[in-house]
């Protein structure tokens, strides 16, 4: 298994264990990917798992920029489209190790 599905399972049971419904893994559409979509009572919670092996160049939370965020949020309007509206977020886990986990959950790490 490659490190970044190690990480999002990692990320998915971690999530579960604090309550959370796991949906879907990887949506994917032409405008971007989610790595974990969740529901955490009636919220649709959109997570971008991080796996970084270093603390250089700011860590894990420095990776999800402004693009990257845009392309998260474009993601999840496509994955909402036609759905009816219920309220949701962004999270974003960060894994700085995988053994063994060392895990920091954001939540409401972004919005639209």
């Amino acid at each position: 298994m490659k490190p970044g599905d190690e990480a999002e399972r990692i990320a998915a049971g971690y999530l579960q264990r604090k309550g959370l419904a796991l949906i879907e893994t990887r949506y994917r559409c032409r405008w971007g990917e989610i790595d974990l979509v969740l529901r955490d009572r009636d919220t649709v919670v959109f997570t971008e798992v991080k796996l970084r092996r270093s603390g250089g160049f700011g860590g894990a939370a420095y990776s999800v920029g402004p693009r990257k965020q845009a392309r998260i949020i474009a993601a999840a309007r496509h994955y909402l489209a036609g759905k009816r509206e219920v309220p949701c977020r962004f999270d974003v886990v960060l894994l700085e190790r995988l053994e063994p986990p060392r895990i920091e959950w954001i939540r409401d790490a972004f919005s639209a």
